[in-house]
Order: structure tokens, then sequence, then C-alpha cells
């Protein structure tokens, strides 16, 4: 039997695979948590963010007086004021505005502290002297302040003891109506808790009571250092010869606006300034109570 071998040509070669098309990865990109992104945003100083919007607005002021949109005889622009400050400053006039209207507050914050804070702990630590305070501090809290202007004119006359006597009696309303919300805030099982220890009556008025009546007492304060500039603004406008409000007083004769700009931004900046103190003790006196800062 023969065998016959076909040449190597006639064997049929194998089936190739057709050869995938190549394709090219796609590009990935980097995922950021929202975190990170948001820290970012937060890479500025917290000055300079906060610096922005007045920075922006002092900006389109000045626009608006060089273009003539804002008549200098309604508003002064920003550089005619600085000029103004910066006189004002050369000669003296406005740090002794600065110190009469500073000694005003301090007294008058001084006094209405000592009698808001006094009235509220008498009416927050006792039921009875709740009593005999409260009805009568909120009867007097409904008058407007304000209005009394006159009454204290003829009591006291015309001198100091008027524009003392308005920004006590602003500062005394606040004071007292948060320091006895924040005493009878104060919660009752921390009392039950300083008891079963053993403490007395003034134990728990000075270890739980106070202490817990604290951020109220804070609170009342800023409202009341607002409250009490607001008032040196009505209060010296009662016959005055020196302060801040003599120097708006004798500008508004003249028509000088950019007298009385440097006249409110001073007014800013002492407020700004008071508010920026109780912040300071409100951080040294409040360690203890961790809050929400924002994210």
């Amino acid at each position: 039997m023969t065998v016959s071998h076909a040449p190597p040509s006639a064997i049929p070669a194998p089936l190739e695979k057709p050869s995938a098309p190549t394709r090219t990865p796609p590009e990935l990109e980097a995922v950021v948590p929202a975190s990170v992104r948001r820290s970012r945003l937060r890479a500025a100083p917290r000055w300079v963010r906060r610096a922005v919007g007045p920075l922006l607005l002092l900006v389109l002021w000045q626009v608006f007086s060089a273009t003539g949109v804002l008549d200098p005889d309604v508003l002064a622009s920003p550089g005619t004021i600085a000029r103004a400050g910066a006189d004002l400053m050369a000669d003296g006039t406005l740090p002794a505005a600065m110190g009469v209207s500073l000694q005003r507050v301090v007294v008058g914050l001084l006094l209405g502290g000592v009698i808001g804070t006094s009235l509220a702990l008498v009416s927050g630590l006792s039921r009875l002297g709740e009593d005999l305070v409260d009805a009568t501090v909120q009867m007097l809290r409904t008058v407007p302040w304000v209005g009394l202007i006159p009454l204290f004119i003829i009591w006291l006359g015309i001198g100091e003891a008027p524009k003392v006597a308005l920004i006590a009696l602003g500062v005394a309303f606040h004071l007292y109506l948060n320091v006895y919300a924040g005493i009878r805030g104060v919660d009752a099982q921390l009392i039950e808790a300083g008891t079963s220890l053993g403490l007395g009556r003034w134990g728990l008025v000075r270890h739980v009571v106070l202490p817990g009546a604290l951020p109220g007492a804070m609170t009342g304060l800023r409202y009341s250092l607002a409250t009490a500039w607001l008032a040196l603004v009505f209060g010296e406008s009662i016959n005055a010869d020196a302060g801040i409000g003599f120097l708006m007083n004798q500008a508004r004769e003249f028509f000088r606006t950019d007298v009385i700009v440097v006249c409110l931004v001073v007014y800013a900046f002492l407020g700004l300034t008071a508010d920026i103190i109780v912040r300071i003790l409100e951080r040294l006196l409040l360690q203890w109570r961790p809050t929400f800062t924002g994210q």
C-alpha cells in the first residue's frame, strides 16, 4: 500500500484570528473630595475674606463719585472723606471728641451694667424678688427710652448727667433681660446634682447658676454695647459742646457730608472695637462650652 504525501505547499495554513483594534485607555481624572475643595477656597486668611465686601463697596463708591453718578453735595467721595479725617486728626479735634464720647459710654455702661445685673440677680435667684422686680422692669422696658430725653433734661439739666443716664438706661434693660433669662435657663438637673454633692444655696449660685448664666450675660453685654453707642448718638444731641455728636451737629449746619461720614466711621470703629473685646472675653470665659463655629 502506497501512502501519498502532499507537498508542503498543499497543506492548508491554520486560520489566524483577526487582531483586535487597539483602544487608547481613557484619561483618568483625579477625584478631589469636597472637603479639600472647600479648604482651597479657605486658604486665604480669614481677615482677607472678611475685607472683600467692604473693599468692594469702597471701590464702587469711589467709581460712582469719580464718574459723577454720586453728587458730592449728597455724599462726598472716599478720598475727600479720608482727607477730612486726616485734617481732624492732625489738629487734634477728632481724638478729643473720641475721648469725650468714649468716657460717656464707659460711665453709662458701668452704671447701667451694675443696675441691670443686680436687678437680674434679685429677680432670677428668688421668686419673691421676681414678684417685686420683674413686673416693674418689664413695664418700664416697653417705654421708648429715647422718649425720656425731655424728662431727663428737666430732671438732670443739660450737662453730662442726662447723656450718661440715657446710655445707662438702655444698657440696664438689655443686661437685665439676658442675665435673667440665663439664670432661669440653667438646667434643673445640674441644680439637683449640686445639691446631692452637698452644695448649699450660695454654693449652687456660685458654682452652678452663675457659670450657667454666663453665656446669656455675654450676649446681653454685646447687645448693651450696641445700645450704648446708639444712645450716645441721641444723648450727644442734647446741647453737647464736645464729642463726636457735637462734630456731627456742626458739620450738619455747614453741609459738610465728609465730616459727617468721618464721625459715622468713628462710631462704627468704636463699636466694632468694643464687640471684638467682648468676643475675646467670651473665648476666655466660655472655654468650657464647645459650640458650633460653621463649616
